[in-house]
C-alpha cells in the first residue's frame, strides 16, 4: 500500500509513534516500510486530495495498544466499533487486531515475528470453522 502524505520525515515519525517497523529503504520521497509481514510505502507530495471514502487496514496483535498510541501522537479516530483513524495527512487507515480476523499466518511466519503463542478469537474460529478453514483446531 502507498500513502501519499506531505512531509516525509513528519510522517515517518508519526507512523514511528504508532507502529513499529523496520525502513526497508528509501529513494528521494519515498520511504520502504516493513511493518511484520505488511509492506507500507510513504511517498512524499500528493497527487490527489485524501480520498474521504477508501481506506486500508493493518493487522495488529493489540489493537488497544495501537488506540493509546494514536492518542498520544494525536490522530483522529474515526467512530465506530473497530479502530478507524485519519492519518495527518488524510489517509484512512483502519486498524484490525489479528486475533479477530478469519485469516491466519503460516506457523513459520508466526514463529519468525516471535507471535507464535497468538491465538484466534472464538468468532474468528466459528467463521473458519464454517468456511472448512479450521483443520480441526
Amino acid at each position: 500500500m502507498v500513502l501519499e502524505v506531505d512531509e516525509l520525515e513528519e510522517a515517518l515519525a508519526f507512523y514511528g509513534r504508532v507502529f513499529e517497523f523496520e525502513l526497508r529503504g528509501r529513494v528521494p520521497g519515498m520511504a520502504f516500510l516493513d511493518m511484520g509481514d505488511q509492506f507500507l510505502v510513504l511517498a512524499e507530495r500528493r497527487s490527489q486530495p485524501p480520498d474521504g471514502e477508501r481506506h486500508f487496514g493493518l493487522v495488529v496483535d493489540d489493537r488497544e495498544e495501537i488506540r493509546r498510541l494514536l492518542r498520544e501522537a494525536g490522530a483522529e479516530i474515526l467512530p465506530g466499533r473497530g479502530l478507524d483513524f485519519r492519518d495527518p495527512w488524510g489517509n484512512h487507515v483502519q486498524v484490525v487486531q489479528y486475533s479477530e480476523i478469519q485469516f491466519t499466518k503460516a506457523p513459520q511466519v508466526l514463529r519468525g515475528m516471535g507471535l507464535d503463542g497468538l491465538g484466534k478469537s472464538e468468532a474468528a474460529l466459528r467463521e473458519l470453522r464454517k468456511k472448512g478453514l479450521d483443520r480441526g483446531k
